[in-house]
């Protein structure tokens, strides 16, 4: 009997965080305001490695939503405690990626509409590299 109450708390302790959770999408404006206001804000990049290197969020972390460890590698160098916002190029991948997150426990998951086309188009910056001289 001692077991299965065991293997129910388990079970309670890795499904309780994701019922009821899901990503918030935010567009360009509410994400700044976000940004800025609250403390901690992790912000993932989810695209490729090449379209990260052409331009990205300041203090963005990449990891690609289409490795293969993505899920390992998030719950390695995220903090899910922390609120997160995710972006992509256009908002496919990310959306995908923050649900991911809220199934793996991140409480306060937030999607940016439009990805970094819509940041951009809206006049926020981005962080790009130097030019070569």
């Amino acid at each position: 009997m001692k077991q299965l109450a065991a293997a129910f708390f388990m079970f309670l302790v890795g499904v309780l965080p994701s019922l009821g959770a899901e990503p918030v999408t935010v567009t360009p404006a509410q994400a700044d305001t976000w940004l800025a206001a609250t403390p901690g804000v992790q912000v993932l990049d989810v695209r490729t490695k090449e379209e990260f290197t052409v331009g990205h969020l300041a203090k963005a972390t990449l990891i690609p939503w289409t490795d293969k460890d993505f899920a390992d590698r998030a719950v390695k160098e995220l903090d899910p405690r922390k609120p997160v916002l995710v972006y992509c190029q256009g908002g496919v991948r990310s959306a995908k990626a923050a649900a991911a997150l809220v199934k793996l426990g991140f409480t306060d998951v937030r999607d940016l509409a439009g990805g970094i086309l819509a940041w951009q188009q809206t006049g926020k910056p981005i962080n790009k590299p130097a030019p070569k001289s």
